[in-house]
């Protein structure tokens, strides 16, 4: 028999549902900040999955496919019929929300840069939102054992998944680093989208997103754990949304909540494309413009390149061609650039690559000289 589960406010019996808060932090007006809760608690023991959505304020779709799932594994589901539990935070960055944008007003950088990591030295006290972070990553690793965290990106893209580098060094050995490997491109490949890997460890490291809600979960504290992108910000898509739902689902029959799809739930990956190349690719933001102009894109996206490729042309107001863009790699388009202006270091797209490098690594490169 499985045993109460507690996550904020949320304490759920075996068998049951349960709404609730996390407490985030305190306001100068008074009360508190809180992010929502849900737990799905199961007759059964098994392992527990969370899903996050609404880091970045602006993502809507992530945040109806959080609600959706809760709503899916309680109702659809029932939880009687879960091996372990699903627990639920639709809202991570409510500060955010409030005001349709990507950023909260607790700090204007990304809100997804600031969990915890255990490899990285830092001599200035954590701000609010890091705070905030850290509580929801305590609460997180306190239960989880799988974690789907659910974005958008591009208007446009395409939906897809990013699987994390895993890095080993401090934090793991090199054999461990392979095991949880294993079981994140389990977890990936479930959800049934197109599958990236994300940047090279060092401009993964660089850019911080060991620090974001999946790179925090999978690299400090050894969790499986992805990000869906689910197409564009502001509205809800309603295609990626059942399509994320589904793959979330597919991936709870692939690690043991569930014994099958229950009826009414699609399966997996049926609404979405298949990745267009049979190659590993990995995130790639470009090729960048080196002349300001206007731009105009000359591939749609789910569209293959090869290395050479024309990607894009800037122009003039008057409409004469300043520049060409060219593709790096080979690879196919996942999103375009939005907006008609550009200057110069300025991506035209976003990019699935080939990509030749491992999937587990070293954290310090000099590691692996």
């Amino acid at each position: 028999m499985n045993d109460v589960l507690d996550v904020g406010s949320a304490s759920a019996a075996p068998a049951e549902r349960a709404d609730g808060w996390i407490h985030a932090t305190d306001l100068p007006t008074g009360g508190s900040e809180r992010l929502p809760v849900t737990v799905i608690n199961g007759a059964a023991d098994g392992p527990v999955l969370w899903v996050t959505g609404g880091v970045h304020g602006d993502e809507a779709t992530g945040v109806a496919v959080a609600q959706d799932a809760a709503a899916t594994f309680a109702d659809a589901v029932g939880a009687e019929d879960i091996a372990g539990a699903v627990v639920v935070v639709p809202v991570v960055n409510p500060a955010g929300l409030r005001r349709n944008e990507r950023t909260s007003y607790y700090g204007e950088d990304d809100p997804n840069r600031h969990f915890p990591d255990t490899e990285r030295e830092d001599s200035r006290p954590p701000e609010t939102q890091e705070r905030i972070d850290t509580r929801l990553f305590d609460a997180l690793t306190d239960s989880a054992d799988l974690l789907v965290d659910c974005h958008t990106a591009q208007i446009g893209s395409i939906p897809f998944t990013i699987r994390d580098r895993v890095l080993y060094g401090e934090e793991r050995t090199e054999a461990e680093a392979e095991t949880l490997a294993e079981d994140l491109d389990r977890l990936a490949t479930a959800l049934g989208f197109p599958v990236l890997t994300e940047y090279p460890a060092e401009e993964y490291v660089e850019q911080s997103l060991q620090r974001s809600t999946a790179g925090a979960a999978l690299n400090t504290a050894g969790i499986p754990a992805v990000t869906a992108e689910l197409g564009g910000h502001s509205v809800v898509e309603e295609d990626a949304r059942a399509a994320c739902v589904a793959g979330i689902v597919a991936a709870a029959v692939e690690f043991g909540l569930l014994d099958a799809r229950p009826a009414g739930v699609v399966e997996a990956g049926a609404s979405v494309p298949d990745a267009p190349v049979e190659y590993p690719v990995r995130r790639f933001v470009g090729p960048r413009v080196e002349e300001a102009g206007l731009l105009r894109h000359r591939v749609a996206v789910g569209e293959t390149m090869e290395s050479g490729d024309a990607v894009a042309e800037v122009v003039t107001p008057h409409g004469d061609v300043v520049e060409t863009v060219e593709s790096e790699h080979d690879g196919y388009v996942i999103g375009r650039a939005e907006g008609l202006a550009v200057y110069e270091g300025n991506p035209v797209a976003s990019m699935a690559v080939r990509d030749d490098g491992d999937l587990v690594v070293p954290r310090d490169q000099d590691d692996d000289e």
